[in-house]
């Protein structure tokens, strides 16, 4: 027996099986819903519920609050329907185009951006084609069956030439997956990895002008999204905005400034919160969302793609849209959710 959900405006419908979650049961059949950590931590499936009713898993009240499940809304990666469902979310399109799978990978590079920064290149097997959207992500899959969540750094079109992905990977100590990525991972080791997930990725069919927000490793779907710009000469304004606690934090800077002297429509803000006399840093100065807020009295007419912190992109959201008009439906995020938000700690 399995329950039907339909989305509404869309009135695409899917079947969801008992204890499935509508996430779960939408990703299986190729249908695309707004979705980030998949673990009731960033909120980014919120949406509100039409008829029917759900059991909700354990999440956390940032996502989803005792007043808002009251008031009909839902988180799709926790929710389980207790009979047929109608919910009303944003259809992510095109997503259905490109199918999730397990696959092996070898490290093929080992780099170190910073003091806590690991630039990691991953060489995908030679005989597959992964297909993804700039800015989605992998999971990778551990022996205990835990997994951990990264975004590709690179845009799709390099695998024409070497078949891999690039990712950045912040050291948290005492994390059992960046600890083994600073401590024992060499060249040549096998992984596990699946993907692509997210519905976080550059929506070409726009004109508007963008505004790329990113704290610390946000940056590397947002890396990713500038290359796919690119490489489509996609000449629509660009305001890239990243935050970080130190400048070597913008751990990839020199990148940036290179861009810029080969895509015109590119302006960089680089923002520092937390800068000592011994950086000498003389530019911007805060928080990174607020630098927005700063320069843009109107965002009414723009897209923002907002990655990083989840109190970056949560900021961003509420104000952009309270105080400058900006459309909570052109508003993308990926809030990066380590494994101490998803508990909570």
């Amino acid at each position: 027996m399995s329950f039907n959900v339909t989305v509404q405006p869309s009135g695409r419908a899917f079947g969801a099986n008992p204890d499935e979650t509508v996430l779960a049961a939408a990703i299986r059949q190729g249908v695309g819903l707004p979705y980030g950590c998949k673990d009731g931590a960033c909120g980014s499936c919120k949406c509100r519920k039409l008829e029917g009713s759900v059991v909700h898993g354990e999440h956390q009240s940032k996502a989803l609050s005792p007043e808002e499940e009251a008031a009909g809304f839902i988180l799709t990666c926790c929710a389980v329907p207790q009979g047929d469902l109608v919910i009303e979310s944003r259809q992510v399109t095109d997503e259905s185009a490109f199918p999730i799978k397990k696959m092996p990978v070898r490290v093929s590079a080992l780099e170190k951006k910073s003091d806590d920064v690991m630039q990691l290149r991953l060489q995908l097997p030679a005989t597959d084609t992964f297909r993804y959207h700039a800015g989605q992500y992998i999971e990778f899959i551990l022996r205990d069956g835990a997994r951990r969540a990264y975004s590709m750094a690179n845009a799709p079109h390099t695998q024409a030439e070497q078949p891999g992905v690039e990712l950045h990977i912040r050291h948290m100590p005492g994390g059992k997956f960046t600890d083994h990525v600073f401590g024992a991972l060499k060249e040549k080791d096998i992984l596990r990895v699946e993907g692509p997930f997210g519905s976080f990725f550059l929506r070409e069919d726009s004109g508007k002008p963008i505004i790329l927000l990113a704290s610390g490793t946000g940056f590397a779907p947002i890396k990713a999204i500038i290359e796919q710009l690119q490489h489509k000469g996609i000449t629509r304004p660009v305001s890239l905005y990243w935050g970080g606690r130190r400048p070597g934090d913008l751990y990839l800077d020199a990148w940036v400034q290179a861009r810029l002297a080969e895509l015109p429509q590119l302006r960089y803000v680089p923002v520092v919160s937390d800068a000592l006399p011994e950086d000498a840093w003389s530019g911007r100065t805060g928080f990174v969302h607020q630098a927005v807020l700063d320069d843009f009295a109107d965002l009414s007419g723009h897209q923002v793609y907002a990655c990083g912190a989840p109190i970056v992109v949560e900021s961003a959201r509420l104000a952009y849209s309270a105080e400058r008009g900006l459309p909570a439906e052109e508003f993308f995020a990926d809030a990066f959710t380590s494994e101490a938000d998803k508990h909570g700690a």
